[in-house]
């Protein structure tokens, strides 16, 4: 039986001086954790491996407390199956739009279920001009000015969603997903 493939997002690594990990460093941690293939893809802390472990709290747990034994610090980990990958591709809201940039477009993938209410919260959300769709553990947010130029305020989102997540833009999900469906083929199953 193949064991999965895992697409592994770090939040808030290599954002400046602080929380640095070099991802040829990632790789070797990944390996050590008996995780297999690591691959990583840029510097924002995205790792690429099959797993034994199918829980994913115990996964991210390792993950994490691996990562402040070895470098010093604790990023929160989100983990996704390749099919939850494909999964976020497909609810893409903005699909069946022409005027969407995929580097304006950033999916934050969330390490829980949000609270009951925080739709009703996020479309709550007034005066702003990037839009917020939350579906399931992802929120898709669309930023027509550029991320560097948005007000909208991101730890009121955070606050408002109720689970802590890492954004990726949307290039970036599609290589992501790309990745790892490449291992799940090389390597059987997904």
């Amino acid at each position: 039986m193949a064991m999965p493939v895992w697409v592994c997002m770090l939040r808030g690594v290599n954002l400046g001086p602080h929380n640095r990990i070099k991802m040829d460093a990632l790789c070797r941690l990944c390996a050590s954790l008996k995780l297999e293939n690591p691959r990583t893809y840029v510097q924002s802390g995205n790792v690429i491996f099959r797993g034994r472990e199918k829980n994913i709290r115990l996964l991210a747990n390792t993950i994490q407390a691996a990562i402040a034994k070895t470098f010093g610090f604790r990023p929160d980990v989100v983990l996704r199956t390749v099919g939850e990958m494909r999964d976020t591709i497909a609810a893409n809201p903005f699909a069946q739009r022409k005027d969407i940039e995929p580097g304006k477009l950033l999916v934050t993938f969330l390490a829980g279920e949000p609270g009951k209410d925080a739709a009703d919260k996020i479309a709550g959300l007034k005066g702003y001009r990037e839009e917020l769709h939350l579906n399931g553990r992802e929120l898709y947010i669309y930023f027509p000015d550029g991320v560097g130029r948005s007000k909208l305020p991101w730890s009121k989102v955070d606050t408002l969603v109720g689970v802590t997540g890492t954004a990726r833009n949307w290039n970036t999900v599609r290589k992501l997903v790309e990745m790892a469906e490449e291992m799940a083929e090389k390597t059987g199953g997904a």
